[in-house]
Formats: C-alpha cells, structure tokens, sequence
C-alpha cells in the first residue's frame, strides 16, 4: 500500500515502499494534469536523466531540494 504525503509548493511525496507499477501509475495520473506545453520539457528532463551518472543525478536531486526548501528566501533575495 503506498502512503503519501504533502510536501512543500503542494509537492506529493511518495513513500519508496510503492512498487514500480504504483510509482508509473501515480507518475502516469500526475502526467496526464499537466498541461501540454509543459509535457516536452518533462520529456527533455527524464532523458537528460537517463545520461547522467548516479552522482550527477543525487547532486540535481540534492540541489533541487534545497532550491525548493528554500524558494521564499529565494525569491526575496532576487527583489
């Protein structure tokens, strides 16, 4: 059974404990809400994915979460 919960900016995190079938299937329900000028850069995005090594990618993933904890801080800096 897969748990959910609600992250920052309504971000759904998914617990890992999803199979690979339950994680396609919420990643297919979450894809088909998004509008369609944004599809092509999530295409670009998973295959850019596909080219990086593992520490490329856990530093992307790291970086974005800092990014998104951080996005009012942000966001004041920038005015």
């Amino acid at each position: 059974m897969a748990a959910y919960q609600r992250g920052c900016c309504g971000i759904i995190l998914v617990k890992l404990d999803m199979t690979s079938i339950e994680i396609k299937t919420e990643i297919q329900k979450v894809l088909d809400q998004v509008p369609e000028n944004v599809l092509q850069n999530v295409l670009d995005f998973l295959k850019e994915l596909q080219t990086k090594s593992a520490d490329d990618r856990k530093f992307a993933n790291n970086l974005r979460n800092i990014l998104s904890e951080d996005k009012e801080l942000l966001e004041k800096l920038a005015q």
